[in-house]
């Protein structure tokens, strides 16, 4: 139980409602926000029937705003979006939800002029946007919507979804659109497609920017850009409508071969029963095969071998995975599907091909994570020499891990990451490079014996030596 002082629900509840009251008009002044996420919650509980309406005065307010909004204000404004969002969803929809529906599209119509006007590097007026288009399909499945005047409003979103607010729209609206309007959006977008594309003189013709292969023309951006849509909408209804073959036709034969589009297929393919030819679009793209990991590729064709039967040959393509990139998952497969008492020998196997893997970043971060600390260790302290320094995406982790059993390689790891940064000036890290050395100096007390490295003392002298003059590298270090 939680102590009476604490602040939640209940423990509020002895302070009454007229005490409670005074609070939040105190707390509420000079905050916007508060005040109007009161007001909403006033007018609910005044009259249900009229919260739709004050929402919709403030989407139109919004709407009509036209300054730019400052980094520093965005989130106040997403804010305040989200809180527009969530009296839709959780209250106008309870009342009446052909009025939250109809509240919900104006809601997302806001989102190019809001993209146009504001800096959304953080993504916080993205994630609202996409939220609410959940909401679209939530309220969708719960209105009265005919289903072709919601087809009719899909394709309209589609065509204005410059900001990727509508995205993934159809698989979230399938439910509300049924065959009937799936089927009409289709006609619509079957339309747009075959809409003859008007070719503009080339004195008409306006540069927007420039490429590799010279300028870029507004008009072909846009011819782009609506063959991109009639893709991807062809894509989601025939996904929608079970019509494998229909996503298929939205690939020419030459695109169909490369590897992700045929993974795509294939699991289609393989999902409709239609094994074997999974297996032909799978081994389209064979000849092309490269020595990195196409993951989609592989995963699917391993699917495929499976559903075919070829059980010891889906074992092989796993192996092969780890092989090619020390595949973590791939290797874990494999090891299941061995008889008992097997995956020991063959997992030692596999370790002791990791500590001869040629990248030496690629087999610590394999190892540190399986886990075979004491593998991992030795492999740093042999081929210490080969660290980079640069990745402390890998090194820092695995210095956090190793750093209780194995201080020495956790130290060697440790030197890597301070002498790329010192090295290179990378003054960007110098706060941490400098967190290293006095870790290192921590491990000192743990080492025995540094072998043919050297100690910590005459490790700092060499550094000061070598760098002495990087005084704001020093200054860090205490």
């Amino acid at each position: 139980m939680a102590p009476k002082k604490t602040l939640n629900a209940k423990n509020l509840e002895v302070l009454g409602a007229q005490r409670l009251a005074e609070l939040l008009i105190e707390i509420s002044s000079g905050d916007v926000a508060a005040k109007r996420r009161l007001r909403l919650e006033l007018v609910a509980a005044q009259d249900p029937g009229a919260i739709g309406q004050e929402v919709r005065k403030r989407l139109t307010t919004i709407a009509r705003s036209r300054s730019f909004v400052e980094w520093d204000k965005v989130k106040a404004l997403a804010d305040d979006l989200d809180t527009q969002r969530r009296t839709i969803i959780d209250r106008v929809v309870k009342h009446d939800s052909d009025e939250a529906l109809d509240l919900m599209w104006r809601f997302m119509d806001l989102a190019t002029s809001i993209f146009e006007r504001c800096d959304d590097s953080n993504g916080m007026l993205s994630d609202v946007f996409h939220s609410a288009c959940i909401d679209l399909g939530t309220i969708a499945s719960t209105s009265n919507a005919n289903p072709e005047d919601l087809a009719d409003r899909t394709f309209q979103a589609l065509n204005a979804n410059d900001y990727g607010q509508f995205d993934n729209l159809i698989p979230i609206l399938t439910p509300a659109l049924g065959q009937t309007g799936l089927e009409h959006l289709k006609q619509h977008v079957i339309a747009l497609s075959e809409e003859p594309i008007q070719k503009l003189l080339e004195e008409d013709r306006r540069v927007i920017g420039w490429g590799s292969s010279g300028p870029l023309y507004a008009d072909e951006l846009e011819q782009t850009s609506r063959e991109m849509v009639v893709r991807m909408a062809l894509q989601e209804i025939a996904d929608a409508q079970g019509d494998v073959d229909a996503f298929i036709d939205q690939y020419d034969r030459q695109t169909r071969k490369v590897p992700r589009i045929a993974a795509d297929i294939a699991r289609r393919l393989l999902a409709a029963g239609r094994v074997e030819q999974a297996w032909d679009a799978i081994e389209a793209t064979e000849h092309k095969r490269r020595g990195w990991l196409d993951v989609e590729w592989e995963d699917a064709r391993i699917e495929v071998l499976e559903a075919l039967g070829r059980t010891d040959e889906a074992q092989s393509a796993r192996w092969s995975c780890f092989e090619r990139s020390l595949s973590n998952s791939h290797l874990r497969d494999y090891l299941k599907r061995l008889p008992d008492f097997d995956d020991f020998a063959v997992e030692q196997k596999a370790l002791n091909y990791t500590q001869e893997y040629v990248s030496l970043l690629q087999a610590v971060a394999f190892l540190v994570n399986w886990p075979a600390l004491d593998r991992a260790a030795k492999i740093i302290i042999e081929r210490a020499s080969e660290l980079d320094g640069d990745h402390y995406e890998i090194l820092a982790p695995a210095a956090e891990a190793l750093a209780d059993k194995h201080p020495l390689a956790a130290t060697l790891l440790l030197r890597a990451m301070i002498d790329f940064s010192v090295t290179n000036g990378r003054s960007s890290r110098y706060r941490h490079a400098a967190r290293h050395l006095m870790e290192c100096a921590g491990l000192a007390a743990t080492i025995e014996d540094y072998g043919t490295d050297e100690g910590h003392e005459a490790y700092v002298k060499r550094l000061q030596a070598e760098h002495g003059r990087k005084t704001s590298f020093w200054s860090l270090v205490s």
